[in-house]
């Protein structure tokens, strides 16, 4: 296949971009909607046939899957880009220099946007609504496990392009091949930034081989400290929460820790995760106090490992420490630097979590499972960027343009 024409037609579609009013991004945005809820039948016969090859006990399977209420929840995220204001263009700072030069920086699209990303066909569309809206010419790369679920949702924004006479050239969907991985690593004057989204190793992967600048998606390993004023019904409700409404995803807690102070209300405060049928990891001081309280078939002795592992599955460590500054350390040696909360009632402690704790999303009294574009008001997103350069936490609009000086002057030249 021929990847480079793939490349130069992408480049070549950003001044299609620029010529778009905001009144039409809108309108093709919000058919897209329609179309995706109109079309839910054939995406989900394709999903079917990306389901039928992977093993439903496999962390991703959750991930893959798409049902009638997924796909309407993609379409309201898509509502939800249309309905935000668009960032292009702003202002962002206009002075007037001595010599009378004005000079403004005004926000710009980065150009063509690359995105690297596995078993999530949500994010065909997330990604092009957003970079759609901004401006941007998208060019996907998904994983083989969602191939036809990523094919069809692309048939569908193809289908309304066209219907508006917009160039096809502004989402490309390359082959779920590696080989199509390692020619977008390598199109350096095309892509102007690439983003992976899955797994620790893919992100390696692309940190390591890309010759494009890099914004990383982390993988979240994610901590809840239970302080020694925690409140026990807020706890209960925030753990439970956090590790089970859908534990395949980034910001589902991986590791409970609790002040030695409270060891009395480890078995309530843990009571709600049997129910939900979570395999605990605990450390020593925990096993013991759970062990004639929670299924013995869903306790397990912790070992080192068991502290720094982004679970995406229905598996939680535990961890007793002595003291507020110990969680502090324990987050500070595992932490992904995605999200990490607190429970506690103490105001000191709460502020010093939040100014102390190096991550991109922060809690206080607040389940983790809030890390997430829409959720954050973005409409949809991008990616979590565990990083701290241009970009951090959801990334939605904004993040998705740079800016530019412009300078506009009468004549003046420099001595």
């Amino acid at each position: 296949m021929n990847y480079k024409q793939h490349f130069e037609k992408a480049k070549q579609a950003t001044r299609t971009m620029i010529s778009l009013s905001k009144e039409k991004t809108n309108k093709v945005l919000a058919d897209l909607a329609e179309a995706l809820v109109l079309h839910a039948p054939e995406i989900l016969a394709e999903n079917k046939k990306d389901l039928a090859k992977m093993p439903i006990d496999d962390p991703k399977y959750d991930r893959l899957k798409l049902s009638e209420q997924r796909i309407t929840d993609i379409a309201n995220d898509v509502k939800n880009v249309v309905n935000l204001a668009s960032p292009l263009g702003e202002i962002l700072s206009d002075k007037i220099l001595e010599n009378k030069l004005q000079i403004q920086k005004v926000r710009v699209p980065l150009g063509v946007v690359g995105v690297i990303y596995e078993a999530r066909p949500n994010v065909t569309a997330d990604v092009f609504s957003l970079c759609f809206k901004t401006g941007n010419v998208a060019v996907l790369k998904g994983g083989s496990d969602a191939e036809f679920s990523n094919l069809a949702i692309a048939k569908v924004i193809r289908g309304v392009l066209a219907r508006h006479e917009i160039s096809p050239d502004i989402l490309t969907l390359l082959p779920a091949e590696r080989t199509a991985t390692e020619a977008l690593l390598n199109a350096r004057g095309f892509v102007d930034v690439l983003i992976p989204r899955g797994s620790q190793s893919l992100i390696n992967h692309v940190r390591e081989n890309s010759k494009i600048p890099v914004i990383e998606t982390g993988a979240g390993i994610v901590h809840t400290y239970f302080d020694e004023s925690g409140d026990l019904e807020k706890g209960k409700a925030i753990i439970f929460n956090a590790k089970t409404r859908r534990v395949s995803v980034c910001n589902s807690l991986d590791c409970v820790l609790i002040n030695q102070n409270r060891l009395a209300d480890l078995p309530e405060l843990l009571s709600p995760l049997a129910d939900g049928k979570v395999e605990l990891f605990a450390d020593e001081k925990s096993y013991r106090i759970l062990k004639s309280s929670y299924p013995v078939e869903l306790l397990n002795h912790a070992t080192e490992v068991h502290f720094g592992t982004e679970f995406l599955s229905l598996k939680l460590a535990v961890k007793i420490v002595d003291d507020f500054n110990a969680a502090l350390n324990h987050i500070s040696d595992y932490s992904s630097k995605h999200s990490e909360a607190i429970i506690s009632e103490d105001a000191e402690n709460i502020n010093r979590f939040l100014n102390e704790v190096d991550a991109a999303a922060v809690y206080a009294n607040a389940s983790t499972g809030f890390t997430d574009g829409a959720q954050f008001g973005l409409g949809a997103e991008i990616g979590i960027s565990t990083q701290k350069l241009h970009a951090r936490g959801p990334m939605g609009l904004e993040e998705l343009t740079s800016y530019k000086w412009v300078v506009r002057g009468e004549g003046q030249v420099r001595r």
